[in-house]
């Protein structure tokens, strides 16, 4: 039996964000250090703001300046900080009242270690000194003797204010394949595809998942099909993918092997994307090195008849 495999994945999904008028407002007065609320329908001051109000829905636009201090709510120890977060070093997740809110603020709040972190601890910004119209604008939060800290009488007007922020989203984590794609992977190294029967319906899955879907009963049967497949059903892709070096249009389609009782998905090629059809007879194409096929390619034999592959759609 293969050793269990696993590699490091990150999905990344950067995004650009426009703004309404009062985010526009409250990361444009950060950027001047200035902190905006916004007043809700019920008199409360809300930071950060929001634009429709949490209980009764309205829409929000008063903006009213709060002070750069307040007091600690609740805290939370990082003894680990990882990639991205406020500091490099072991810091405390916080909550913060800013004088004049009357909700928390979460940032982050530079302290030596755990013990001198404490709930009603009064704190101020650090501001960074690169300010670029965002929540890091705000460094962290430094413990802070003093009291309010008197306000610049900003009406929420700045000149050049930002429109719109990059959002990056960011997954890092580690994937194991499992016993059943293990063994699938492997496989494909060889050049060969191999699936698992299930032992009550008898079914054959690739890639394997290591129990039938149908059955909910546990595969262990290994059964090598294809390498020969028909389309099932197909797509015409006309958008260029980032860092994929395939020239659009190209056609990405669900191919039944031989022998196998559900379609995996592959790209089509050696034919013009718009020949491609369901029933079409395929065969995998591999180059030098490669751990799996670079695509399908049509066989020359005759079309599948629409019956063979019905159930398989």
């Amino acid at each position: 039996m293969p050793e269990v495999l696993k590699a490091p994945l990150v999905v990344e999904f950067p995004f650009t964000r426009s703004l309404g008028p009062v985010q526009s407002a409250f990361l444009t007065g950060l950027r001047e250090r200035v902190v905006l609320g916004v007043t809700a329908t019920d008199g409360r001051t809300l930071v950060p703001p929001v634009e429709y109000d949490p209980v009764t829905a309205d829409e929000l636009r008063d903006l009213v300046e709060v002070a750069p201090s307040g007091t600690v709510a609740t805290w939370a120890w990082n003894h680990a900080p990882r990639r991205g977060q406020p500091l490099t070093t072991p810091f405390a997740w916080v909550l913060v009242r800013l004088d004049g809110a009357d909700t928390a603020l979460l940032h982050a709040l530079d302290a030596p270690g755990p013990e001198a972190v404490r709930t009603g601890m009064r704190v101020r910004i650090r501001w960074a000194e690169e300010r670029t119209g965002a929540i890091t604008d705000i460094a962290c939060f430094e413990p802070y003797d003093g009291g309010p800290i008197e306000l610049g009488g900003s009406d929420g007007e700045f000149a050049d204010p930002v429109a719109g922020i990059v959002a990056a989203a960011r997954l890092d984590y580690t994937y194991s394949p499992g016993r059943a794609q293990t063994a699938y992977i492997t496989s494909l190294a060889d050049r060969r595809t191999v699936g698992e029967r299930c032992p009550s319906c008898r079914k054959v899955y690739v890639p394997p998942r290591g129990a039938c879907p149908t059955c909910g009963v546990p595969t262990a049967e290994q059964v090598e099909v294809g390498p020969r497949g028909t389309v099932t059903t197909f797509c015409i892709v006309n958008i260029k993918a980032k860092n994929l070096d395939i020239e659009v249009p190209y056609v990405y389609a669900h191919i039944a092997l031989d022998g196998a009782d559900l379609a995996l998905h592959a790209r089509i090629g050696g034919i013009p994307y718009d020949q491609v059809r369901m029933g079409l007879r395929v065969e995998p194409v591999w180059t030098d090195g490669a751990r799996y096929p670079d695509h399908y390619r049509p066989t020359g034999e005759p079309d599948a008849d629409y019956d063979a592959y019905k159930e398989l759609l």
